[in-house]
């Protein structure tokens, strides 16, 4: 357990200013008791965080490296626990049609991606919940786009040629994003 404590790593994440926490490479400072749950929450010793203000600043300056998620500020890394990923896609935003349109979604702390070239969409095969769609927010970190989105975005889906193989998928940004076969679409919801 890190010698960080919530209040100075807090102190540290304001005074940050601007954060640019890909450029940012403090010593690490060992892992801390903060957990981000499946369902986007987050827990300090494992109480929830109820101060959306506060998980706002600790996700701007959340990162992933190669073998954990950290917090970093400009003078310490600290190691979290995070169960799937860092965010769940909570809103849905649809503008144009056909390869013109774009997906954008907003996530549980109010950053808004939209699905592209930049920030593709991944879909993976859960254990009981079917398929789950994610999004790309930024450097590494991903939101999971939750239930009632998903059923949204299969409305949205289509079937398009994919190296040969018909694929359900959905567009936005100008790319495909494919789902699933299409012939097995059906047994993943």
């Amino acid at each position: 357990m890190a010698q960080t404590d919530l209040a100075g790593l807090t102190k540290a994440a304001k005074q940050a200013g601007e954060r640019p926490v890909h450029l940012w490479n403090p010593p690490f400072c060992g892992d801390i008791d903060m957990r981000i749950t499946g369902d986007g929450s987050w827990h300090y010793m494992k109480s929830p965080i109820g101060r959306i203000e506060l998980v706002k600043l600790f996700a701007s300056i959340l990162r992933r490296d190669p073998d954990r998620y950290v917090l970093v500020t400009p003078v310490e890394r600290v190691g979290i626990q995070v169960d799937d990923v860092p965010f769940v896609a909570v809103e849905l935003r649809v503008e144009g049609e056909g390869d013109g349109r774009t997906l954008s979604f907003r996530t549980n702390v109010d950053d808004w991606t939209t699905a592209g070239p930049e920030h593709p969409m991944r879909f993976e095969i859960g254990a009981s919940e079917g398929l789950k769609p994610y999004v790309h927010v930024r450097a590494g970190l991903w939101a999971r786009v939750n239930r009632a989105l998903f059923y949204d975005l299969a409305d949205l889906g289509e079937i398009r040629d994919v190296d040969g193989r018909a694929m359900f998928g959905l567009s936005s940004g100008g790319r495909f994003f494919a789902m699933a076969p299409a012939d097995e679409i059906g047994a993943l919801s």
